[in-house]
Protein backbone atom coordinates (compact mmCIF):
# COMPACT_ATOMS: atom_id res chain seq x y z
CA UNK A 1 0.00 0.00 0.00
CA UNK A 2 1.19 3.51 -0.73
CA UNK A 3 1.21 4.88 2.81
CA UNK A 4 1.15 8.50 1.79
CA UNK A 5 -1.87 7.95 -0.50
CA UNK A 6 -3.62 6.04 2.25
CA UNK A 7 -3.13 8.92 4.63
CA UNK A 8 -4.33 11.55 2.13
CA UNK A 9 -7.54 9.69 1.48
CA UNK A 10 -6.76 8.94 -2.17
CA UNK A 11 -6.97 12.56 -3.31
CA UNK A 12 -10.27 13.53 -1.69
CA UNK A 13 -10.77 17.26 -2.19
CA UNK A 14 -11.62 18.14 1.42
CA UNK A 15 -8.84 18.44 4.03
CA UNK A 16 -9.42 16.48 7.20
CA UNK A 17 -7.93 15.99 10.65
CA UNK A 18 -6.51 12.67 11.73
CA UNK A 19 -4.58 11.22 14.69
CA UNK A 20 -1.02 9.98 15.04
CA UNK A 21 -2.37 6.52 15.78
CA UNK A 22 -4.38 6.44 12.53
CA UNK A 23 -1.33 7.55 10.50
CA UNK A 24 0.95 4.97 12.08
CA UNK A 25 -1.57 2.23 11.22
CA UNK A 26 -0.30 2.60 7.64
CA UNK A 27 3.36 2.41 8.73
CA UNK A 28 5.26 -0.83 8.05
CA UNK A 29 6.17 -2.72 11.21
CA UNK A 30 9.26 -1.31 12.90
CA UNK A 31 10.65 0.37 15.96
CA UNK A 32 9.79 3.87 17.14
CA UNK A 33 12.67 5.37 15.13
CA UNK A 34 11.10 3.96 11.96
CA UNK A 35 7.74 5.47 12.94
CA UNK A 36 9.35 8.86 13.48
CA UNK A 37 11.04 8.66 10.07
CA UNK A 38 7.69 7.67 8.50
CA UNK A 39 5.94 10.71 9.99
CA UNK A 40 8.80 13.07 9.08
CA UNK A 41 8.82 11.88 5.48
CA UNK A 42 5.07 12.58 5.17
CA UNK A 43 5.60 16.05 6.64
CA UNK A 44 8.49 16.77 4.25
CA UNK A 45 6.35 15.65 1.29
CA UNK A 46 3.60 18.01 2.55
CA UNK A 47 1.19 15.10 2.80
CA UNK A 48 0.41 15.84 6.43
CA UNK A 49 0.90 18.86 8.70
CA UNK A 50 1.05 18.67 12.51
CA UNK A 51 -1.65 20.51 14.43
CA UNK A 52 0.70 22.74 16.43
CA UNK A 53 -1.52 23.17 19.46
CA UNK A 54 -2.10 19.43 19.80
CA UNK A 55 -0.24 17.60 22.60
CA UNK A 56 2.79 15.46 21.90
CA UNK A 57 3.06 11.77 22.56
CA UNK A 58 5.60 12.08 25.43
CA UNK A 59 8.35 10.17 23.63
CA UNK A 60 11.71 11.26 22.24
CA UNK A 61 11.78 12.61 19.68
CA UNK A 62 8.27 13.85 20.39
CA UNK A 63 5.52 13.65 17.78
CA UNK A 64 2.29 15.61 17.75
CA UNK A 65 -0.82 13.50 18.33
CA UNK A 66 -3.01 15.23 15.68
CA UNK A 67 -2.37 16.13 12.01
CA UNK A 68 -4.08 17.70 9.03
CA UNK A 69 -4.18 15.61 5.87
CA UNK A 70 -3.24 17.86 2.95
CA UNK A 71 -5.44 17.77 -0.13
CA UNK A 72 -3.82 15.95 -3.01
CA UNK A 73 -3.66 18.23 -6.01
CA UNK A 74 -4.97 16.55 -9.13
CA UNK A 75 -3.59 16.91 -12.61
CA UNK A 76 -6.53 18.04 -14.74
CA UNK A 77 -4.56 18.55 -17.94
CA UNK A 78 -6.05 15.42 -19.55
CA UNK A 79 -9.61 16.55 -18.79
CA UNK A 80 -8.93 20.03 -20.15
CA UNK A 81 -7.44 18.56 -23.32
CA UNK A 82 -10.50 16.35 -23.68
CA UNK A 83 -12.86 19.31 -23.32
CA UNK A 84 -10.92 21.38 -25.80
CA UNK A 85 -10.43 18.79 -28.53
CA UNK A 86 -12.42 15.58 -28.09
CA UNK A 87 -16.10 16.50 -27.70
CA UNK A 88 -18.58 17.34 -30.47
CA UNK A 89 -18.19 20.95 -31.57
CA UNK A 90 -21.81 21.76 -30.72
CA UNK A 91 -21.10 21.27 -27.03
CA UNK A 92 -20.11 24.47 -25.25
CA UNK A 93 -17.38 23.38 -22.79
CA UNK A 94 -17.05 26.70 -20.94
CA UNK A 95 -19.11 25.58 -17.92
CA UNK A 96 -17.17 22.36 -17.47
CA UNK A 97 -13.77 24.05 -17.83
CA UNK A 98 -14.69 26.15 -14.80
CA UNK A 99 -16.27 23.21 -12.95
CA UNK A 100 -13.97 20.26 -13.55
CA UNK A 101 -15.27 18.27 -10.58
CA UNK A 102 -18.77 18.46 -12.08
CA UNK A 103 -17.38 17.32 -15.41
CA UNK A 104 -15.76 14.31 -13.73
CA UNK A 105 -19.15 13.35 -12.29
CA UNK A 106 -21.08 13.94 -15.51
CA UNK A 107 -18.39 12.89 -17.98
CA UNK A 108 -20.01 9.60 -18.99
CA UNK A 109 -23.33 11.25 -19.87
CA UNK A 110 -21.59 14.11 -21.66
CA UNK A 111 -19.65 11.63 -23.79
CA UNK A 112 -22.81 9.69 -24.68
CA UNK A 113 -24.40 12.93 -25.84
CA UNK A 114 -21.27 13.94 -27.77
CA UNK A 115 -21.03 10.59 -29.54
CA UNK A 116 -24.71 10.67 -30.47
CA UNK A 117 -24.46 14.19 -31.89
CA UNK A 118 -21.35 13.22 -33.83
CA UNK A 119 -22.43 9.85 -35.22
CA UNK A 120 -26.22 9.94 -35.50
CA UNK A 121 -27.00 12.89 -37.75
CA UNK A 122 -29.44 10.75 -39.74
CA UNK A 123 -31.44 9.91 -36.59
CA UNK A 124 -31.47 13.54 -35.51
CA UNK A 125 -33.13 14.44 -38.80
CA UNK A 126 -36.16 12.38 -37.74
CA UNK A 127 -38.12 13.69 -34.74
CA UNK A 128 -38.60 11.40 -31.75
CA UNK A 129 -40.57 11.65 -28.54
CA UNK A 130 -38.59 12.81 -25.51
CA UNK A 131 -38.41 9.35 -23.94
CA UNK A 132 -37.50 7.69 -27.24
CA UNK A 133 -34.63 10.12 -27.84
CA UNK A 134 -33.52 9.82 -24.23
CA UNK A 135 -33.14 6.06 -24.64
CA UNK A 136 -31.38 6.47 -27.99
CA UNK A 137 -28.82 8.86 -26.49
CA UNK A 138 -28.31 7.62 -22.93
CA UNK A 139 -29.94 4.17 -22.81
CA UNK A 140 -32.38 5.46 -20.17
CA UNK A 141 -35.83 6.46 -21.35
CA UNK A 142 -36.67 8.69 -18.37
CA UNK A 143 -33.25 10.40 -18.18
CA UNK A 144 -34.10 13.44 -20.32
CA UNK A 145 -37.40 14.46 -18.73
CA UNK A 146 -36.41 13.24 -15.28
CA UNK A 147 -34.22 16.32 -14.83
CA UNK A 148 -30.69 14.91 -15.12
CA UNK A 149 -30.77 15.02 -18.92
CA UNK A 150 -31.97 18.62 -18.93
CA UNK A 151 -29.11 19.47 -16.56
CA UNK A 152 -26.56 17.85 -18.88
CA UNK A 153 -27.94 19.82 -21.84
CA UNK A 154 -27.82 23.05 -19.83
CA UNK A 155 -24.22 22.42 -18.75
CA UNK A 156 -23.36 21.74 -22.41
CA UNK A 157 -24.93 25.03 -23.50
CA UNK A 158 -27.67 23.23 -25.46
CA UNK A 159 -31.45 23.16 -25.42
CA UNK A 160 -33.97 20.50 -26.36
CA UNK A 161 -34.16 21.64 -29.98
CA UNK A 162 -30.78 20.09 -30.75
CA UNK A 163 -32.31 16.66 -30.08
CA UNK A 164 -35.32 17.25 -32.37
CA UNK A 165 -37.86 15.90 -29.87
CA UNK A 166 -41.60 16.38 -29.59
CA UNK A 167 -43.61 16.30 -26.37
CA UNK A 168 -46.20 13.69 -25.54
CA UNK A 169 -49.17 14.18 -23.27
CA UNK A 170 -51.64 12.12 -21.34
CA UNK A 171 -54.10 10.60 -23.85
CA UNK A 172 -57.74 11.38 -23.20
CA UNK A 173 -60.70 9.03 -23.43
CA UNK A 174 -63.36 10.08 -25.94
CA UNK A 175 -66.42 8.78 -27.72
CA UNK A 176 -66.99 9.84 -31.34
CA UNK A 177 -70.71 9.64 -32.00
CA UNK A 178 -69.93 11.06 -35.44
CA UNK A 179 -66.85 12.39 -37.21
CA UNK A 180 -68.83 14.74 -39.41
CA UNK A 181 -67.60 18.31 -39.30
CA UNK A 182 -68.31 20.88 -38.19
CA UNK A 183 -69.62 19.47 -34.94
CA UNK A 184 -69.89 20.22 -31.22
CA UNK A 185 -67.39 18.49 -28.93
CA UNK A 186 -68.30 18.29 -25.24
CA UNK A 187 -65.58 17.91 -22.57
CA UNK A 188 -66.76 16.45 -19.27
CA UNK A 189 -64.91 16.76 -15.97
CA UNK A 190 -66.16 13.50 -14.48
CA UNK A 191 -66.36 9.87 -15.57
CA UNK A 192 -69.98 9.02 -14.75
CA UNK A 193 -71.51 11.85 -16.82
CA UNK A 194 -69.22 10.81 -19.69
CA UNK A 195 -70.49 7.22 -19.64
CA UNK A 196 -74.13 8.24 -19.11
CA UNK A 197 -74.09 10.69 -22.02
CA UNK A 198 -72.28 8.10 -24.15
CA UNK A 199 -75.03 5.61 -23.35
CA UNK A 200 -77.64 8.24 -24.22
CA UNK A 201 -76.07 8.84 -27.65
CA UNK A 202 -75.59 5.12 -28.31
CA UNK A 203 -79.31 4.63 -27.74
CA UNK A 204 -79.90 6.64 -30.90
CA UNK A 205 -80.23 10.19 -29.60
CA UNK A 206 -78.51 13.00 -31.45
CA UNK A 207 -78.74 15.68 -28.75
CA UNK A 208 -77.84 16.12 -25.09
CA UNK A 209 -80.01 18.63 -23.22
CA UNK A 210 -81.16 19.99 -26.56
CA UNK A 211 -77.64 20.43 -27.99
CA UNK A 212 -76.43 18.27 -30.88
CA UNK A 213 -73.23 16.60 -29.71
CA UNK A 214 -70.79 14.84 -32.05
CA UNK A 215 -68.02 13.82 -29.62
CA UNK A 216 -67.68 13.38 -25.86
CA UNK A 217 -64.28 13.76 -24.17
CA UNK A 218 -63.58 12.59 -20.61
CA UNK A 219 -61.41 15.28 -19.05
CA UNK A 220 -60.54 13.40 -15.82
CA UNK A 221 -60.60 16.47 -13.60
CA UNK A 222 -57.44 18.57 -13.63
CA UNK A 223 -55.74 16.13 -15.97
CA UNK A 224 -57.64 17.68 -18.86
CA UNK A 225 -55.29 20.69 -18.72
CA UNK A 226 -52.16 18.63 -19.46
CA UNK A 227 -54.03 16.49 -21.99
CA UNK A 228 -55.20 19.52 -23.95
CA UNK A 229 -51.89 21.39 -23.74
CA UNK A 230 -50.72 19.32 -26.72
CA UNK A 231 -54.10 18.77 -28.37
CA UNK A 232 -52.67 19.31 -31.84
CA UNK A 233 -50.57 16.17 -31.30
CA UNK A 234 -53.02 13.89 -29.46
CA UNK A 235 -56.37 14.73 -31.06
CA UNK A 236 -57.84 13.06 -34.11
CA UNK A 237 -57.65 15.36 -37.15
CA UNK A 238 -61.42 15.81 -37.37
CA UNK A 239 -61.47 17.31 -33.86
CA UNK A 240 -59.28 20.20 -35.00
CA UNK A 241 -61.31 21.10 -38.07
CA UNK A 242 -62.28 24.74 -38.31
CA UNK A 243 -65.90 25.34 -37.40
CA UNK A 244 -66.02 22.80 -34.55
CA UNK A 245 -67.35 24.07 -31.22
CA UNK A 246 -65.85 23.01 -27.90
CA UNK A 247 -67.97 23.01 -24.76
CA UNK A 248 -67.06 22.14 -21.17
CA UNK A 249 -69.14 20.91 -18.24
CA UNK A 250 -67.97 20.09 -14.72
CA UNK A 251 -68.95 20.36 -11.08
CA UNK A 252 -70.41 23.67 -10.00
CA UNK A 253 -67.82 24.46 -7.35
CA UNK A 254 -64.62 26.48 -7.11
CA UNK A 255 -62.48 23.60 -8.31
CA UNK A 256 -64.68 22.79 -11.31
CA UNK A 257 -64.79 26.44 -12.35
CA UNK A 258 -61.03 26.71 -11.83
CA UNK A 259 -60.42 23.73 -14.12
CA UNK A 260 -62.46 25.40 -16.85
CA UNK A 261 -60.62 28.72 -16.47
CA UNK A 262 -57.20 27.04 -16.51
CA UNK A 263 -58.22 25.06 -19.59
CA UNK A 264 -59.27 28.26 -21.38
CA UNK A 265 -55.97 29.90 -20.46
CA UNK A 266 -53.99 26.86 -21.62
CA UNK A 267 -55.72 26.71 -24.99
CA UNK A 268 -54.93 30.35 -25.68
CA UNK A 269 -51.23 29.47 -25.72
CA UNK A 270 -51.32 26.32 -27.84
CA UNK A 271 -51.09 25.67 -31.55
CA UNK A 272 -54.73 24.56 -31.54
CA UNK A 273 -55.90 28.03 -30.39
CA UNK A 274 -59.41 26.80 -29.53
CA UNK A 275 -62.25 28.63 -27.86
CA UNK A 276 -63.98 26.58 -25.16
CA UNK A 277 -67.28 27.70 -23.66
CA UNK A 278 -69.23 26.32 -20.69
CA UNK A 279 -72.05 23.96 -21.66
CA UNK A 280 -74.83 26.28 -20.54
CA UNK A 281 -77.76 23.80 -20.70
CA UNK A 282 -75.96 21.42 -18.32
CA UNK A 283 -75.20 24.10 -15.73
CA UNK A 284 -78.75 25.47 -15.86
CA UNK A 285 -80.16 21.94 -15.46
CA UNK A 286 -77.83 21.36 -12.52
CA UNK A 287 -79.05 24.57 -10.89
CA UNK A 288 -82.69 23.60 -11.38
CA UNK A 289 -82.22 20.26 -9.66
CA UNK A 290 -79.78 21.61 -7.07
CA UNK A 291 -82.24 24.19 -5.78
CA UNK A 292 -84.67 21.40 -4.91
CA UNK A 293 -82.37 19.15 -2.89
CA UNK A 294 -79.94 19.30 0.02
CA UNK A 295 -76.50 19.88 -1.46
CA UNK A 296 -73.17 18.53 -0.14
CA UNK A 297 -70.70 20.80 1.63
CA UNK A 298 -67.83 22.22 -0.39
CA UNK A 299 -64.78 20.01 -0.16
CA UNK A 300 -62.09 21.34 2.17
CA UNK A 301 -58.94 23.05 0.90
CA UNK A 302 -60.38 23.94 -2.48
CA UNK A 303 -58.57 26.72 -4.29
CA UNK A 304 -61.13 29.54 -4.38
CA UNK A 305 -59.03 31.78 -6.57
CA UNK A 306 -61.25 32.07 -9.64
CA UNK A 307 -61.82 35.01 -11.98
CA UNK A 308 -64.91 36.01 -13.92
CA UNK A 309 -63.96 34.10 -17.12
CA UNK A 310 -66.56 31.44 -16.37
CA UNK A 311 -69.31 33.76 -15.20
CA UNK A 312 -68.98 36.07 -18.23
CA UNK A 313 -70.50 33.27 -20.32
CA UNK A 314 -73.87 33.40 -18.48
CA UNK A 315 -76.67 35.90 -18.06
CA UNK A 316 -76.76 37.93 -14.80
CA UNK A 317 -79.63 35.96 -13.28
CA UNK A 318 -77.85 32.62 -13.80
CA UNK A 319 -74.61 34.06 -12.39
CA UNK A 320 -76.50 35.25 -9.30
CA UNK A 321 -77.89 31.75 -8.73
CA UNK A 322 -74.45 30.17 -9.19
CA UNK A 323 -72.76 32.56 -6.79
CA UNK A 324 -75.50 31.92 -4.23
CA UNK A 325 -74.59 28.23 -4.28
CA UNK A 326 -70.88 28.94 -3.81
CA UNK A 327 -71.46 31.45 -1.04
CA UNK A 328 -73.42 28.83 0.95
CA UNK A 329 -70.28 26.65 0.93
CA UNK A 330 -72.08 23.89 -0.92
CA UNK A 331 -71.61 22.59 -4.44
CA UNK A 332 -73.52 20.86 -7.21
CA UNK A 333 -71.79 17.77 -8.61
CA UNK A 334 -72.18 16.86 -12.27
CA UNK A 335 -73.67 13.58 -11.12
CA UNK A 336 -76.86 15.38 -10.09
CA UNK A 337 -77.85 14.86 -13.73
CA UNK A 338 -78.49 11.35 -15.00
CA UNK A 339 -79.68 9.50 -18.09
CA UNK A 340 -83.29 10.61 -17.62
CA UNK A 341 -82.26 14.29 -17.76
CA UNK A 342 -80.42 14.23 -21.06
Amino acid sequence: MDAARSISGGGKPAMKKTTLEEILSACPAGDYRSQVDFIMNLIEEDRIRPVRNSPTNGKKPALHTRYTVVEEKKDHSALLHELDFDLDARIDVDFYKHHLQTYELERGDVWRLSEYLRKNASELACPMSCNERSFAVWGREKFLLGGDGRKILRHCGLDMTVLNVYPTCEPFAYFAHTRRVPQTILILENKDPFFSMRKHLLEGHETVLGEEIGTLIYGAGKRVISSFSELSISAEPYMLEKGNRFLYAGDLDYEGIGIYENLVSTMRHTAADLTILPFGPAYRAMLEKGEKVSLPATKEQQNRNISDIFFRCFDPQTVHRMRAVLERDVYIPQEILNLSDF
